[in-house]
């Protein structure tokens, strides 16, 4: 089945408006075969695994919609948080075009997409690293957001920077970062990966996803005074994690 690529061309929210970063109400999306004007409807009883169902989509396309139901809220989020509303829809659809067009070429071994789905739409984010450093600029100027108007920033992660900080704050020193050390941190802390996973999303080794997420972090305390607001995420890599020392003698191969 020839798969309909007639989404619109990307547009990016720079955060005129503080009232632009509220979490969006997602419009339907028609680019993929068995989707059409059909919103996500979250996971289902569906227990097969990722790879199952991509080796599924070979012979039939349609089956392509399990992964679309399973992940395109998460990718959706993810995407308004880094671009801002105007621009996730598009991201969230470009996305799982490429990944139905790539299909084929998915690893099986690897049966959760998610990671795959990540890097993906974290590649398409790579497309507008000067829009996502203004939007992030322009937050940073904002002096006071309402909650609702803050949600994009105002997740679990960001509650755990101290009262003193607020998040325009946070917005700045995020905007201070390189590209690739804010991928790694965003994707740990809004995409909710670990480690393996930022590092399968990003075609890196683990070494050196710590490594970036070592200097993310230094370069946020350096910015809001001591305080890390991504430290949650260090009592759940238990299984993963090594030694500090071993981790910062990795090369950084990006």
């Amino acid at each position: 089945m020839e798969l309909d690529c007639g989404h619109r061309p990307t547009t990016v929210d720079h955060a005129r408006d503080p009232k632009d970063i509220h979490e969006p109400e997602r419009r339907e999306v028609t680019a993929l075969p068995g989707l059409r004007a059909r919103p996500a409807r979250g996971p289902s009883g569906d227990e097969r695994s990722d790879a199952h169902v991509i080796e599924q989509s070979w012979d039939d396309p349609d089956a392509f919609a399990v992964l679309f139901d399973r992940y395109a809220d998460d990718i959706h989020r993810y995407a308004a948080r880094r671009l801002g509303t105007e621009a996730a829809d598009d991201l969230m659809a470009e996305t799982f075009v490429i990944a139905f067009q790539q299909r084929r070429r998915y690893d099986l071994s690897r049966p959760q997409a998610r990671p795959w789905l990540y890097g993906i739409v974290t590649n398409l984010v790579g497309r507008h690293r000067r829009s996502e450093a203004r939007r992030l600029r322009a937050l940073a100027r904002v002096a006071v957001l309402s909650p609702a108007e803050a949600e994009p920033l105002a997740d679990r992660v960001v509650a755990r920077v101290s009262a003193e900080h607020s998040r325009a704050q946070l917005a700045g020193a995020l905007a201070g970062l390189s590209a690739r050390h804010r991928d790694v941190l965003l994707l740990i802390a809004w995409g909710d990966l670990d480690y393996a996973e930022a590092a399968e999303a990003l075609g890196v080794p683990v070494g050196t996803v710590r490594s970036r997420l070592h200097r993310a972090r230094t370069g946020l305390r350096q910015a809001l005074g001591g305080s890390d607001p991504t430290a949650l995420h260090e009592e759940t890599e238990k299984t993963t994690k090594v030694g500090t020392t071993e981790a910062m003698e990795e090369t950084d191969r990006g």
